[in-house]
Parts: C-alpha cells; structure tokens; sequence
C-alpha cells in the first residue's frame, strides 16, 4: 500500500519473528519500484524483440486477427519508443486524475475540515455503539490519503478513553479497520482514480475494449457496500474480541488528544458541509433533469459525461468546502493560503510523479509490443485448460495479491505491475475489468495489517507503547491478525453475492462482458 521500507522487526514469539523476519528481509531485497518497473521495461524489451525476431504471433480470441509481436530494440520500436516516450507519460491517465484529488484533498486536510469531520463523526457516538462507528469512519478514511493513519487511530482512541472504554481498543480496531477496508468505503478519492486509470490502460491491450466501463466509479457498488458488511464485522471483533482480551493500560497524563471542537470549528463545519451538501446536490440533479449536457446520448444516465466528470466535480467539492472551513475556523487567513496548501499537496508527490513515468513506459511498451496479449492468451488458454475460470480465477487471483502484497507495500506498484496481466487475461475469460480490480482491492489492502512492509504498522506501534511501553512488533500483528480472516471471508463473500447474482460493482460496470 505505502511503501517498501521498514523499521527493525522486533518481537518475542521466535516462531512468529522468523515469519515475519523472512518477510522483511526478502521486501527489503526488492529494488525500488523506479527500478523495479525500469527492469520490467528492460525484459519485455528483451523479450519482445527476441519473439519479433523468430516471427512469433498472437491471434486475438473473438476477432480472429492475427498480431505479431514487435521488438522494442529493433528500429520500429526504438523509433517508437523517442517518439511516444513523453505523451506516454503526459497521456497516462492516473497522472493528471491523481494529482488532481491530491490538490484538493491535501487542501481539505491541511485546512482542519477533515479532521473536524472526523472528530465530529466519532465524537457524537453513543458508548455502546463507538466501535462499529469507529469501524464505519475508519473503513472511508482512504480518501484522505495516507494520513489517514495519523488522524483517526489516535482520534478513536482519544474517544474510546473518553467514552470510559479502553484506547488500545480504539487505537488498534481503526488502525485494522482503516488498513485492511483502505480501499472500501462510500467515499471516492487519489486511490480509485490511480487504480481506474491503471485498468483503463491495462484494459486497453485487446483490440476492441474501447467502451468498456472504467471511470472512477467502475467499483463503487461493490466499495460502498463492503464497507458496511466490513463496519458490522470489524465492531463486532473490536468489542467482542479485541477489547476484552486487552490489558488496563497504563493512562498517559500528558496526553491531550482533542476530542471537541471548539464552537468557532462548528460553526465553520456546518457552513462547510452545507456547502458540499449543495454542490453534490447540484451535481446529481443536473445529471437527471431530461435534457441535461451531462447525460449521454439519447439521454441516457449510463454511460454520461457525469460519469467521466467525476474526478472534476470530486475536486470542487472538496475544495470548496476545506476553503470555506479555513476562513471561518481561521486556519486560513488569505486568499493566498488556498493555492499555497495546494502546492503543498502536491510536494509528497514527487516520488509518485517519477515512478509513473516509467510505469507509463512499461505499460505503453508492453501493449505495443503486443507481448501484453500474447500473455494474457496463453495464461487465459491454461486457466481454460485447468478449469480455473469463473469466480474460482478470482479467488486464485485474491490468494496471489494477499501474498504478493505481504511484500510489495505499494497498491499503485502492484497494481501497475498485474494489472496489464490479469486485466485482459480475465477479459479474455468473459469477465470485466471492474471484476478484476474488485478483486484486486481484496488482496491488496488485507494482508496490510500484519506485513512488516506497512511502515504505519510501526506508528501505530510507537502510539501503543504510550499505554503498554513493553508492546512489540508480535503484540501488534497478534491483535490485528484478529482481523484478517475474516476481513478477507466477509470481503471476498460480497464479491461473490455480486458475482452469482451478476449486480453491477458500479455505475454501468457488471460482472461479463457482453
């Protein structure tokens, strides 16, 4: 999910410190994902022009045409690759989504509306129901990006001790909730536009998928509705399971964690919400009135321009609001703190901007090279062979992104890395793209809560060393383990009430190709 360094691994089980040990060891063996996908683009160069080079060709399953792969280190694509190398990168569709959520979300957050929602959320809770409230909440915090994991884990747990019931509890149920669900939820942010605008690529290796549903919403049924069964789940463990078998913690004096805003924050909060209230309002009434620009031809709601304006309209309703908030809470005090905290967003992104580019090769060079069908046929061709179709290939597929994610943190490399595998070779068997990245999401923010590669693992283990100092690594992953089981039944169950009852995972995104 995040990254692939680490802190030192410590724990007292030996059986489980050289589990994880090996873990550690072997993702911190991993190359920097620049150089990861640099090495990618090297070998499908290599490959692709030692298969151009004996003749060797694909004929697409449906359409009967017959491509032969070409060689990146022949003339053609060394003339391809100088000519495209830059509209590969500025055309690559995560880039400009991304960046864009990015800008108003970090501005959100760096105004204290977000936080303030938070608070307000889990604040106002009634005791006996703050965990699955905790678990809600914490199950939508992906929107706001990584730091997520330093605002609500400490908040539950500030709320939790208010509430007269144990901080560890809190602390430790929003962190698993908030890691294992990190790509669930009702909301919609960076992440779903990173991974829409890797399948739109991916998707884009077989002939003919121009049409197909991938826009940011390609999964939201299916996120909205996990994140409710994920909540009913993840309160249940953290009062029934976590929360008793937890020691009295020590109580921390110096701590001041607030839990209450002030009546200037609530008053700027209420005028805020109001405000993205009426534009999520406007938004979607002008989508429906007959005659609307943002319906599509025909008049028809699925597919629209509203669905492909969607990151847009997403970056106006945060921004507006945080902007809002900022005067009246006094965070921000010129006009000139707007486009400054903007800026500021985009300075974490930097890393992100480099690996892109050279995700963007990889994949551009993978589908021109027609390597990406030429392996996506022959995988189709023996999961065929096996029997391995269907919702049994799905659930294979969720069983290798569980493991592959124990030591690759990063959701956007491991994505980009399977996604112009695995998009079309489930095309190729019938199945949407918005299948795949369902699927996908299971696997990849699961496994999270244990992996020594999730550096906020660690965070959260330096938050609970203030109640219990003698807490080591195993005394976290044995409490979060508690979660992971049945994050994964529950979660991958869903997908499956959507699968065999063939329902849309988003807004014009079924399960079969036509």
């Amino acid at each position: 999910m995040i990254s692939t360094k680490s802190a030192p691994l410590p724990t007292t089980d030996p059986q489980q410190g050289r589990v994880w040990r090996f873990v550690e060891r072997t993702g911190n063996k991993l190359p920097h994902p620049v150089l990861l996908f640099l090495g990618l683009l090297l070998i499908v160069g290599i490959a692709s022009t030692v298969l151009a080079l004996l003749g060797v060709s694909v004929t697409v399953p449906g359409t009967g045409e017959l491509l032969n792969v070409r060689g990146l280190f022949t003339g053609e694509g060394i003339e391809w690759i100088l000519t495209n190398a830059v509209t590969n990168f500025t055309g690559f569709p995560p880039l400009g989504t991304v960046l864009l959520m990015v800008m108003a979300v970090g501005t959100a957050e760096r105004s204290g509306f977000l936080r303030a929602g938070v608070q307000t959320t889990i604040g106002r809770a009634p005791r006996s129901l703050l965990p699955y409230v905790v678990a809600l909440v914490s199950l939508q915090g992906h929107f706001m990006g990584d730091v997520v994991f330093l605002v609500i884990p400490p908040l539950a747990a500030a709320v939790f001790r208010s509430a007269g019931r144990n901080p560890v509890a809190g602390l430790i149920g929003s962190f698993a909730c908030v890691a294992a669900g990190y790509a669930s939820g009702f909301t919609v942010g960076s992440l779903d536009a990173l991974y829409s605008g890797i399948t739109v690529k991916a998707a884009a290796i077989l002939p003919g998928s121009d049409g197909l549903p991938t826009h940011i919403l390609i999964n939201y049924f299916f996120t909205a509705t996990s994140s409710l069964a994920l909540a009913v789940v993840g309160g249940f463990l953290i009062a029934r399971v976590l929360e008793p078998r937890l020691p009295v913690p020590e109580i921390v004096d110096e701590e001041q964690a607030e839990t209450d805003l002030t009546p200037k924050q609530r008053r700027a909060l209420v005028a805020a919400a109001a405000v993205g209230i009426v534009l999520v309002s406007a938004a979607f009434v002008t989508w429906l009135v007959p005659g609307s620009p943002l319906r599509g031809e025909n008049g028809t709601l699925i597919p629209s321009p509203f669905l492909s304006s969607i990151p847009p309209m997403l970056f106006v309703a945060f921004l507006l609001p945080a902007i809002v908030y900022g005067f009246l809470a006094g965070t921000f005090h010129t006009i000139d703190d707007v486009p400054r905290s903007m800026g500021e967003s985009l300075k974490d992104m930097s890393s992100y901007i480099v690996l892109m580019f050279f995700v963007a090769q990889m994949i551009a060079t993978f589908t021109w090279s027609n390597l990406g069908i030429l392996l996506s046929v022959t995988i189709a061709s023996g999961l065929e062979r096996l029997g391995l179709t269907g919702f049994l290939g799905v659930l294979l597929f969720i069983a290798l992104i569980c493991v592959l994610n124990l030591f690759i943190a990063s959701g956007s490399a491991m994505w980009s890395l399977v996604a112009p595998v695995f998009v079309p070779t489930f095309m190729l068997l019938g199945l949407q793209p918005a299948l795949t990245l369902a699927a996908f999401r299971i696997g990849d923010s699961t496994t999270a809560l244990i992996t020594p590669m999730n550096v906020y693992l660690f965070l959260v283990l330096a938050m609970l060393q203030k109640y219990e100092p003698s807490a080591k690594y195993g005394t976290l992953v044995s409490r979060t383990g508690i979660f992971l089981l049945p994050f994964i039944i529950i979660w991958t169950a869903v997908l499956g009430v959507f699968y065999f009852l063939d329902l849309p995972l988003g807004p014009g995104a079924g399960i079969h190709l036509s």
